[in-house]
């Protein structure tokens, strides 16, 4: 069942942030990662040396497992940034920056 009808949430008008190219929606309130997860994509970074797929794993900031780069900026946990309307999200490959 859909949380938000268990909850009778009614929050506001989707928007449209982008991941890897691809539109997806995602409501007021929700986190990059919850706005991921919502569209489907359950892995955004791969490890540094073996290139191993993550997503999020505690979901309240102590891992870095969750990590993407959001409008040019490299190494933000998805699970404690707030999705915004037009955010340019990026898969995250290692360190983030340029190797």
């Amino acid at each position: 069942m859909n949380p938000l009808r268990l909850t009778r949430s009614r929050p506001g008008p989707a928007f449209t942030v982008t991941f890897d190219g691809r539109e997806i929606e995602a409501l007021p309130g929700r986190t990059v990662a919850a706005a991921l997860w919502a569209a489907g994509v359950t892995s955004w970074r791969t490890t540094r040396h073996e290139g191993r797929p993550r997503g999020i794993l505690c979901g309240i900031g102590v891992c870095y497992d969750c990590l993407v780069t959001v409008n040019g900026v490299p190494n933000q946990r998805a699970c404690l940034v707030p999705a915004r309307p037009g955010d340019v999200i990026r898969s995250q490959e290692g360190t983030g920056h340029a190797e």
